[in-house]
């Protein structure tokens, strides 16, 4: 079973407004559901994106599962204007990418599962490891 099934974008966008634009052709859809899985699976490189995307159901991050829903909604959307509010998609569409960058840079942390590296099974959660330096200073006399 696939994270997001395009049954259950008729919580994003209306069923008629669904039909209208894939005009019949379910392909459409489910080529945006790709879409929008793989750009949401690029942004999560530091998670175990086959867990994440293999779950199903309530085992599912609500939070992601909403925003991959927009992603995948503006993907669609794009193909026509068949009655929904083109600003409103892509104000969502936008705030779904921010959140995948925070996610990305570790600002946000959400409940998904740490990717293991040493391939024992146990998820790696020694703690972040923050570097840097001091900004690079000119004495000019």
């Amino acid at each position: 079973m696939a994270f997001i099934t395009p049954e259950e974008l008729e919580t994003h966008l209306y069923k008629e407004n669904i039909e209208a634009i894939s005009r019949e052709d379910e392909t459409l859809l489910t080529a945006a559901i790709d879409a929008a899985l793989q750009e949401a699976y690029g942004y999560l490189g530091a998670y175990d994106r086959k867990k994440i995307f293999e779950a199903t159901g309530r085992q599912r991050n609500a939070l992601l599962l909403i925003f991959v829903k927009d992603i995948a909604v503006w993907h669609f959307v794009n193909l026509c204007n068949a009655g929904t509010d083109l600003q409103l998609r892509q104000d969502r569409y936008e705030r779904a990418v921010a959140w995948l960058r925070q996610v990305q840079k570790s600002d946000v942390k959400p409940d998904l599962p740490v990717m293991d590296e040493d391939g024992d099974g146990i998820p790696d959660t020694a703690g972040e490891y923050i570097y840097g330096s001091n900004p690079k200073r000119n004495q000019h006399f």
